[in-house]
């Protein structure tokens, strides 16, 4: 992969300034541009057509959630990625942010290492949910009173018996490499199962492949 063009959204110049420095030693990164306030990162994501946006959630005028909406709802910036940046692994906003679109999330105290492979990742367009933040995922959704509508009746009957396994062993948190492990098949078929379920399911990425089919009722494989 070349030229992943990266935009950072962070109200604190410290912050911006350190992780210009790490996104732009790596050979296939660069920094197009930067942002201090929701508004301009969602103006700034249109003005430079980053690949990957690295979005805090507290900004001033505009959150990170609603700009993260904003970019992910926007036709022109369908190929855009969000990747959210947190003090905590799992915080209150993680749920809101996969919804509203985001790829994945990454903690601010991270490595500089694990930071630009989190920016490969979704410039790939993976998502990037680990297994921690996958169970706090479910564990939010299913303690939410006022749950967002279910999908349609039935909408995980048109899943194959393997896509149906395999979409709930994601929902655990397992990487595809563990999933391929755990059933004795390759990545790569693992990989094209996922693609599968999401194209059928409408999900966005593999983050919002676990909410729907959470929302759809799926609390593990289908048994005999």
């Amino acid at each position: 992969m070349t030229g992943v063009r990266v935009l950072l959204a962070d109200d604190q110049d410290i912050v911006r300034a350190g992780l210009r420095l790490m996104v732009d030693n790596a050979p296939d990164l660069t920094v197009v541009g930067e942002a201090a306030t929701g508004t301009h990162a969602v103006r700034m994501a249109r003005q430079t057509r980053a690949d990957v946006i690295l979005m805090d959630i507290r900004m001033p005028e505009l959150d990170g959630l609603a700009a993260t909406r904003r970019i992910c709802a926007d036709p022109d910036l369908a190929g855009a990625k969000v990747l959210i940046l947190t003090t905590f692994e799992v915080d209150e906003y993680i749920f809101e942010a996969l919804r509203a679109g985001a790829s994945g999330f990454l903690g601010k105290g991270a490595r500089p290492e694990a930071l630009i492979d989190a920016i490969r990742t979704v410039a790939r367009g993976e998502s990037l949910l680990s297994p921690a933040a996958t169970r706090g995922l479910i564990a939010r959704y299913l303690a939410l009173e006022d749950q967002p509508p279910a999908p349609a009746s039935g909408v995980l009957d048109g899943l194959t018996e393997r896509e149906h396994e395999i979409v709930a062993l994601v929902a655990t948190g397992m990487s595809n490499n563990e999933i391929a492990d755990r059933l004795t098949l390759s990545p790569l078929t693992v990989k094209t199962h996922v693609n599968h379920a999401m194209t059928k399911l409408d999900a966005r990425d593999r983050a919002q492949l676990v909410v729907i089919a959470y929302q759809a009722g799926l609390r593990g494989p289908r048994s005999g």
